[in-house]
């Protein structure tokens, strides 16, 4: 697949993605609610979770009105990750995405309830009950087996042995000194689970044969990992301007990463070999359609913001 594709690809994705946030998440919540939801989910962020999802769909040939939702639902779940996330018990940050994080705009506790709202609405989203949102997306096309095992792998990526309790082993490192295999292990549940299982609910939408299954969650693991480095990276290397958050803010507080662990050249060089352990899981996957894949993985180490 040539780059000019790709992009193309990648912009009428995005756009696809963007059509389904804006029917799902509600404008008539109440007392406020829905507009709070709409603000910390729509126009903003890179979409690379829904972009994972929906490239693996293809690579298997699975069932498109079953991965806009997968999409869709994990790009809600780190939406309402990063609504908790910068709240002042948290990370305590006041800026996401360019314009001021959820709770500077509408208070603490209408943040709270807006993340706990988006979080519920992830599973709504996979769990139909027919004729809502987009056309050709009701639940005719998610059979039941696959909307369970849809919500099980995003369930386990947020949850306790996922997400959340990576976010509880990064708060409980503040001013610690972890090693890289800590730090690697808090940032495999923090940020890699949710990202492997965009790759997996992906392919959990087709008919990936066990080894193919395998390889990608290989890939998943690799390219999880890699975007953390190059978070941590660009965190010391990029102003807030070009990021759309607060730079600096985690050498700042204290907080282990991969350039304070390993310094910054050789995080570069782990984030090119973790590229590579994810090109070579895609290799072994045998895929004939797996070239969005292989263009995402640079796209993760290759980024800027």
């Amino acid at each position: 697949m040539k780059l000019a594709e790709f992009d193309a690809w990648m912009t009428l994705e995005v756009a696809r993605v963007e059509r389904a946030l804006e029917a799902w998440v509600p404008v008539d919540a109440p007392a406020g609610l829905g507009q709070a939801m709409r603000y910390g989910v729509l126009d903003g962020g890179k979409r690379v979770r829904p972009l994972l999802v929906l490239a693996a769909s293809q690579a298997v040939h699975g069932l498109p009105g079953a991965a806009l939702r997968a999409a869709c639902a994990v790009e809600l779940i780190h939406a309402y990750s990063l609504i908790h996330d910068d709240m002042p018990c948290m990370d305590n940050d006041v800026l996401r995405r360019g314009k001021p994080a959820v709770h500077v705009q509408f208070g603490e506790a209408q943040a709270m309830l807006a993340g706990d709202a988006i979080q519920a609405l992830a599973f709504d989203v996979l769990t139909p009950n027919g004729g809502d949102g987009e056309p050709g997306s009701d639940s005719q096309a998610v059979p039941p087996v696959l909307q369970a095992r849809l919500c099980g792998l995003l369930a386990r990526a947020a949850g306790h042995s996922g997400m959340a309790g990576g976010q509880a082993i990064d708060l409980a490192s503040i001013g610690l000194p972890l090693g890289e295999n800590a730090l690697r292990d808090m940032h495999h549940r923090k940020t890699g689970a949710l990202l492997q299982a965009s790759v997996l609910m992906g392919a959990a939408c087709g008919a990936a044969s066990p080894a193919q299954w395998a390889a990608l969650a290989d890939y998943g693991d690799a390219i999880g990992l890699a975007f953390q480095v190059v978070d941590d990276i660009l965190d010391v290397t990029h102003s807030s301007v070009t990021l759309g958050k607060t730079a600096g803010k985690d050498i700042d507080n204290h907080k282990p990463t991969y350039v304070t662990v390993l310094g910054l050249d050789a995080a570069r060089r782990h984030a090119n070999d973790l590229r590579d352990k994810a090109q070579a899981a895609l290799a072994r996957s045998e895929l004939p359609d797996a070239a969005r894949l292989s263009l995402l993985a640079d796209k993760v180490v290759e980024r800027d913001n």
